[in-house]
């Protein structure tokens, strides 16, 4: 089941409101970046995040799950995404242990 644009919106603007934050549409389902390095996925109208140390030490009883099938990725499912002060602590820290975004090649 793909994703809603409504429950897109939704996770998108709260998000927002947390920090710089876009999403891109793949195949039905959207990646998730802040400041330009992924963080997570929105499959099946649920938000998936990366789960990085702080991810795992911010939301300890968050389910994981992998977003699609054939994901390599056990993923963190998160459901607080309302409560700006967390989701503001949880990408300002996902952003310090993530990798830059690799450059793009020029064609």
């Amino acid at each position: 089941m793909a994703t809603s644009k409504e429950f897109h919106d939704y996770i998108l603007e709260n998000l927002q409101r947390a920090g710089e934050v876009s999403t891109k549409k793949m195949m039905g389902e959207y990646c998730v970046y802040y400041r330009e390095k992924v963080i997570g996925n929105i499959c099946d109208n649920t938000l998936f995040l990366k789960p990085t140390d702080s991810v795992l030490r911010l939301l300890p009883d968050a389910e994981r799950a992998y977003p699609y099938e054939g994901s390599k990725t056990l993923m963190a499912v998160v459901e607080q995404v309302e409560h700006e002060a967390v989701m503001r602590e949880l990408l300002g820290a996902m952003y310090e242990e993530l990798p830059a975004p690799k450059p793009k090649k020029k064609k």
